[in-house]
């Protein structure tokens, strides 16, 4: 038992002189314990510094979904992180439904008939959700002034919907929202923000009113577009408007906040599979104009996934009416595929927004009115424009690539958390094992 003990115990009759020596022996073989030690602690922290990480480049156009797919990782591999943003994306909730509000109120004083009295008694009562809104789209800026204007600048009638709010990448709006960038503001933020949800609870009955009021209903008769993300905050005023909301999963999927510009997000893994590893996300901006800088962030990443709107087949390009949407998007998918730059990436492509496809198909939209290869007699149905829209991307990547390589393809929902799930599991799984085969572990 002594031969397992150290130091080892004295031997009996040990001289001054061995006595000496076996503790000059003891301490030097502690001084090399402790410096192997101190190395391979070194070892371990410079591995954890210069941890490889996985980076992902989100591509496609704007409003294919991009930072809704970035939220539903976070939910599902960052869970701690993504709860504790929930007062964040609460301040977007009500920028969402007030801004949709004030947009209804707008339209409703130029239809044709003119304002009725219903409208003058909402814009009465309602009035102070303008306030509301000039002073939620001040908190997202670090200099007061937002990036888009509130809708006191006139949107478009008809053939838009209500404009979105937008902010420029990079400015860590979340962390703003909850802290402000220095300390004088931090007051002033929360003491905003806490005046906005009382304004909003107390108008909470007229914004339900508005909603089921027959001016409602008769604007969409005359064409105006009310299919707009944020009409279901709007069919759930009284829950979100209420003084004690608090976000659900749900609702944050379907909160929109554009960014323009680059937005990097980092995500230190909390499943088992890569507990500690970190994910760095890139959402570039899908704009037209914002396109021309997406090669500098093409260089280095271990996967590429591109969102394919299937809805936007009947839609035209915001920036260029004369451009239909879905064709747009293949165009794009069609360059992206040919990038050099890319060809070691692993290319998932996403065909997403399944349910807007789903309500417009059944609404009696036909998919064969705006897309003229796909045949007249070819059903008009979601799994059917689904299995050609991947074969005219699966057939254009494989033209295009530079190389050989595999697509992952999946038709998605992005707020439809259950069939999300299954998806990003087998995302998840490919980009680790083709991280493995280029690190030669496979």
């Amino acid at each position: 038992m002594s031969s397992l003990l150290w130091p080892p115990l004295p031997p009996k009759n040990e001289s001054e002189t061995d006595k000496a020596a076996r503790l000059a022996a003891e301490k030097e073989a502690k001084r090399i314990s402790d410096e192997i030690d101190r190395a391979l602690e070194q070892e371990r922290q410079e591995l954890r510094k210069h941890r490889p990480q996985t980076k992902i480049l989100l591509l496609g156009q704007a409003e294919s979904g991009k930072s809704t797919m970035i939220k539903n990782f976070q939910l599902y591999f960052c869970p701690s992180s993504f709860h504790a943003e929930r007062e964040a994306w609460r301040a977007v909730i009500h920028l969402n439904l007030v801004r949709f509000v004030n947009y209804l109120l707008y339209v409703l004083s130029n239809t044709n008939n003119g304002p009725s009295r219903d409208y003058r008694m909402f814009q009465m009562r309602l009035a102070p959700l303008k306030q509301v809104e000039l002073s939620l789209t001040r908190c997202f800026s670090s200099d007061g002034s937002p990036l888009s204007s509130p809708t006191d600048d006139k949107p478009t009638l008809h053939t838009n919907a209500a404009q979105e709010v937008t902010v420029r990448g990079g400015m860590g709006w979340k962390s703003f929202i909850r802290r402000g960038r220095s300390q004088s503001r931090v007051q002033s933020n929360s003491s905003e923000l806490e005046s906005t949800r009382r304004i909003l609870d107390a108008c909470k009955s007229d914004i339900v009113a508005l909603w089921k009021s027959p001016a409602i209903r008769a604007l969409e008769q005359e064409g105006v577009d009310l299919h707009h993300h944020s009409r279901y905050f709007l069919e759930n005023a009284e829950r979100v408007a209420d003084i004690n909301y608090t976000p659900t999963t749900d609702d944050i999927l379907r909160a929109r906040l554009r960014t323009v510009g680059v937005e990097e997000y980092r995500m230190t893994m909390e499943t088992a599979a890569e507990k500690g590893a970190e994910w760095v996300f890139y959402d570039v901006g899908g704009q037209r104009s914002q396109r021309a800088s997406w090669a500098s962030y093409f260089e280095d990443v271990n996967a590429m996934i591109f969102l394919c709107p299937m809805s936007s087949f009947n839609q035209r390009l915001s920036e260029d009416r004369s451009v239909n949407r879905l064709y747009d998007s293949m165009e794009l998918w069609q360059t992206v595929c040919r990038s050099k730059l890319l060809s070691k990436a692993t290319f998932i492509l996403l065909l997403n927004k399944a349910d807007l496809l789903r309500s417009k198909l059944k609404a009696g939209i036909k998919f064969s009115d705006y897309v003229i290869d796909y045949g007249r007699d070819e059903p008009n149905t979601v799994d059917a424009v689904a299995n050609y829209l991947r074969k005219e991307m699966m057939d254009i990547h494989r033209a295009c690539s530079p190389r050989k390589r595999q697509l992952h393809v999946h038709m998605t929902c992005a707020i439809d958390p259950t069939l999300m799930a299954a998806v990003l599991n087998s995302i998840r799984d490919v980009i680790l094992v083709d991280i493995l085969h280029q690190t030669t572990l496979l």
